[in-house]
Order: structure tokens, then sequence, then C-alpha cells
């Protein structure tokens, strides 16, 4: 088994979680930077946005947790701030940080959709490799199976819990987010194919699809009444998603995104 700490120095520990989330942001923002000059975007812009968004999104993930878990820490209220014990809801980084891009781009005289579509490559692929973080957690998986023989070892060895392997969903939203990665990137390369608001559209869709799937082979969703929680926010994404597009593909003038 890999342990989820990469290193401790004495108070300091670096644990494999942090790492993904590090490595996924620096790739994330690397590429926003790179393409903001086809939307009129400045790498200041993108970098004044990170800065603000980036612990936002952290802070909205912790209380999205919390609420959802309020059963649990309406006990245990000094345990609240203990993000390092664990306890993030990627769904609450996500809401906070498309608060943070409105809230952003109003006071920049940005079009809030060019920069959407400017992160919206950049978040999916960042969350393709902060997945990896559950994988060393060793959460983030679903029901007990008689083997795993179709991965490598080092993932079938993280994965055998409480005396089961476990299905690795983190692994499968992971390859999820990383195909979609892969279309925006394709899509991207087709000249004056790109409409504002496409990509956008494109994420809410494609993610939203690929979560409640994999959402319902879980075993540690967030509930509320009985309810996923992950699964009906992700039905509402898709239909904002394929709201978007509709009114996006009606439009006349095309935005680029090239790399």
């Amino acid at each position: 088994m890999i342990s989820p700490i990469l290193i401790e120095l004495g108070p300091l520990t670096i644990r494999w979680y942090a790492i993904c989330i590090v490595v996924g942001l620096i790739l994330g923002v690397y590429l926003a930077i790179k393409a903001a000059p086809s939307k009129k975007i400045t790498a200041d812009d993108v970098l004044d946005l990170i800065l603000l968004a980036f612990p936002l999104s952290i802070l909205g993930a912790r209380v999205y947790y919390v609420i959802f878990s309020w059963s649990y820490y309406k006990d245990h209220l000094a345990e609240i701030p203990a993000i390092w014990n664990g306890g993030i809801a990627i769904y609450g980084g996500i809401l906070t940080g498309i608060a943070c891009v409105y809230w952003f781009t109003r006071r920049r005289f940005i079009n809030t959709l060019d920069f959407l579509d400017l992160i919206a490559p950049s978040l999916i692929l960042a969350q393709s490799i902060g997945r990896w973080g559950n994988f060393f957690n060793q959460e983030a998986y679903g029901q007990a199976v008689a083997n795993l023989n179709y991965l490598p070892t080092f993932i079938r060895q993280q994965m055998y819990i409480d005396g089961d392997y476990r299905t690795p969903t983190f692994l499968y939203e992971s390859l999820w987010n990383l195909l979609g990665f892969i279309v925006m990137m394709g899509a991207s390369r087709r000249k004056d194919f790109l409409k504002r608001g496409d990509f956008t559209a494109f994420y809410l869709i494609w993610y939203g699809v690929g979560r409640f799937i994999i959402e319902g082979m879980r075993t540690d969703s967030l509930m509320w009444l009985s309810i996923r929680v992950s699964q009906w926010l992700s039905l509402i994404l898709v239909i904002l998603g394929l709201g978007l597009l509709l009114v996006g593909r009606g439009q006349k003038d095309k935005v680029a995104y090239h790399l």
C-alpha cells in the first residue's frame, strides 16, 4: 500500500493529495495563460483570478462537505476547520469558483462566458489529475469486487481496502475527465468552429453525465434525505449545459480558442 503522506519534515507534512491538486493547478494555469490571447484576456487576469478563486474554492469545497455531513459535524464542531483530516467536495469548489469568475469578470469588464470557456479545459484537466489524490487516500471508491486483474498491480494493491478489492471509481472519473479534455483540445484545433459558451456547455454536460453515472457506483456519497446530492447536482449541470449549448449555437459570431 502507498502511504498518503509523501514526506514528513518535523511538524510539516506533505501529502500526495496536495501534490495532485497543485500539479493540476499548475498545468491548468499554464494552459489558460497560453490560450488567453485568443480571448483577449491577459495572463495577469488569469493569475489574479487564481489567487482569488483557488483558496475560496477550497473553502467552498469544505463548507459544502460539512453542510452535507452535518449529522457528524454538529457533534464535532472543533473538527470543522480540520481540512487536513480529509473532507472536501469538488462540487462545492466548482460552485464557489464559478461565483468568483462572475464577480471577477464583472469588475474587469470581461465577458464571463469567455473566461469560463478559457478555464473549462484547465478545470477538467485539473480534476482528472486531482482524482489521483483519492487514490493515495484510498477514498472515493465503490463496491467490493472479486478482482481488479484488468488494472496495473499498484492500483490493485491500493484498492485492496478492508479485506476486499474495491471498484476504483476515482480512476473512472479521472479517465472520463481526461477524455473530455482531449475532446476539448481536438475541438480547439478546428478553425472558427467554436462559439461563445461552447466549452462551458461541454464541460457542464460532459462532467455532469460522467459524475452522475460514477457517483452511483460509490459507497461514500454525500446524502441528503436519502438522495445522492452529487447526482442531483450533476443533472442540474447537464440541463444548464444543454440550455447554454442551444443558446450558443444560435449565435452568429464564433469565438476562437487556440493553444
